[in-house]
């Protein structure tokens, strides 16, 4: 591919929300002037990007034939036209394909335009996205992690999700959603009264989000909420997205013992069917990659040259049931990941020869998280909240901790979500119960748009130390809106000549809360 034309910083600058194409200045070809175009009606996504490949995600308005032009300059000089495809119902509209054969540590430009299929002249305007390649030789890296998207009932104000404004300000080579990228059990209102006396106005709103997601289209309806932010959709048109997802996907706390049989919100009461429906939408709306041998997987890894592979666990599809969690032997019951991920992430991680190994997880470990908030019982993450020996999911973490010791695997670091306010956790095996492994970092973040919580209480099994937190205080409360400034990112760099990695917790007006630069732990 021809040498890129212009700076990430520049295209960002150049390029709004919305309106992409018209500001880029990109040459067009002839479009219908038809009343009745076929239009993108979601922008543009990008994700699990690698150093020759990476996934490209749209949607449209009707059946559509998609046509795909990729190149590595913002004119589209040279640009190589690939094979159309087509949207159907089936699948909402929406299509994504994985880009290949593409240049290392290169800018992508990629641009799709519509035909609708009843009427083949009759074509939309353009829509126009880029992502950077991985490297496949040392270099910065910066990326941005949070989770936590528009739950407790904050959608999309007159400000909109301004995190993700703030976060497109640092341009990230990507951005890693941690989970509970979209709150399908949290039913939305036009107006909340605040404490103080104000109100927040969610001023876009659609009818699927004014109640519980029971179908596969109200499912998908949480997805398309989120993309009717200017904010949200800006970030993705320059930035790939790695996504994960957690519990509200589906539902609060979801697990097999969930039982819905009192709960009048739904009238459907399998929470085998709604994971399977909110599985196919989670699949259809965003960027993940297909996995030949089990599809619908979420758990991954994204090399990301030499200096970081990403490890993205699922903590949800493959856990036991939620309930005491003091089993003293690993049984299907107790686990939390599942035998076969297990293996799997062993396997990655000793065979990595990356740098740095991040662990993206969408629960923490050492925080406890009830499965009852109101009665504090029952555990809903990996701890039981008993400070004492590993027992019930824990087994499992203990277990994959002394391998990463035995196996002499360094540098990982775990990062998450879930909890609603922002931490820096480093886990000292001197101040443990499981005393077998060694000591590792673990920085939470979130929300990113949704209800400020917190703090959690430590279970003590694996020594947590509290190194940072930014919490709601016991006089502000529980529950605050975004407009109260509790939303928070994270931002990881690693500096290509010294291989430091350096984690910095900021919030959504882009102050800098704590900040710690780890050196890498050299092989003998």
């Amino acid at each position: 591919m021809n040498k890129i034309s212009m700076t990430r910083r520049a295209f960002v600058t150049s390029a709004s929300a919305v309106g992409l194409v018209g500001a880029s200045g990109l040459a067009l070809p002839y479009y219908s002037r038809a009343n009745q175009r076929p239009a993108f009606t979601h922008g543009i996504q990008s994700g699990d990007v690698d150093a020759t490949s990476g996934m490209v995600w749209t949607r449209t308005d009707r059946p559509s034939r998609v046509m795909f032009e990729v190149s590595s300059t913002e004119n589209f000089a040279n640009a190589v036209r690939l094979a159309p495809l087509d949207t159907s119902p089936a699948s909402d509209y929406t299509v994504k394909r994985l880009l290949t054969d593409l240049a290392s540590d290169q800018d992508i430009f990629y641009r799709m335009v519509a035909a609708d299929l009843a009427d083949i002249n009759a074509v939309s305007e353009p829509i126009v996205g880029r992502f950077r390649t991985a490297p496949a030789s040392k270099r910065d890296i910066r990326f941005a992690w949070s989770g936590d998207t528009a739950g407790q009932g904050w959608g999309i104000d007159e400000t909109g999700m301004k995190t993700y404004a703030t976060i497109a300000k640092h341009t990230p080579d990507f951005f890693l959603h941690s989970g509970d990228t979209v709150y399908a059990d949290g039913a939305m209102k036009d107006e909340v009264d605040l404490p103080n006396g104000d109100k927040w106005k969610n001023t876009v709103l659609i009818d699927e989000k004014r109640k519980v997601a029971e179908t596969l289209d109200e499912y998908r309806a949480q997805w398309k909420y989120n993309m009717m932010d200017k904010n949200v959709l800006a970030l993705s048109a320059i930035c790939p997205t790695f996504y994960q997802w957690d519990d509200h996907e589906v539902l609060n706390n979801w697990s097999d013992s969930k039982d819905l049989t009192a709960d009048d919100r739904y009238t459907e009461k399998s929470i085998h069917v709604l994971a399977a429906r909110a599985a196919r939408a989670f699949h259809e709306m965003t960027t993940i990659r297909y996995e030949l041998s089990e599809p619908g997987r979420v758990y991954r890894k994204i090399a990301y040259g030499p200096l970081l592979d990403v490890f993205f666990l699922d903590m949800r599809s493959y856990r036991g049931p939620n309930g005491p969690d003091m089993q003293e032997t690993m049984t299907p019951q107790s686990r939390i990941l599942g035998e076969q991920q297990i293996k799997w992430l062993k396997r990655e991680l000793a065979n990595s020869n990356a740098t740095w190994k991040i662990i993206a997880a969408d629960m923490p470990l050492g925080l406890v998280v009830w499965n009852d908030g109101t009665k504090k019982v029952g555990a809903e993450a990996v701890s039981n909240g008993d400070n004492g020996p590993a027992k019930g999911r824990e087994l499992e973490i203990a277990d994959l901790l002394r391998y990463i010791k035995n196996a002499g695997i360094s540098n990982t670091v775990w990062l998450t979500a879930d909890v609603h306010y922002t931490a820096a956790h480093y886990y000292n095996p001197d101040k443990a119960q499981f005393q077998d492994f060694n000591p590792f970092w673990e920085f939470v973040s979130g929300p990113i748009h949704s209800g400020t919580f917190g703090p959690n209480g430590f279970d003590m099994t694996f020594g947590p130390e509290l190194k940072f937190i930014k919490a709601p205080t016991a006089e502000q409360g529980q529950n605050l809106p975004p407009s109260a400034g509790l939303q928070f990112f994270g931002l990881v760099d690693i500096d290509g000549a010294t291989e430091q990695l350096t984690v910095r917790l900021m919030d959504r007006d882009d102050s800098e809360l704590y900040k710690v630069t780890l050196d890498p732990v050299r092989s003998a």
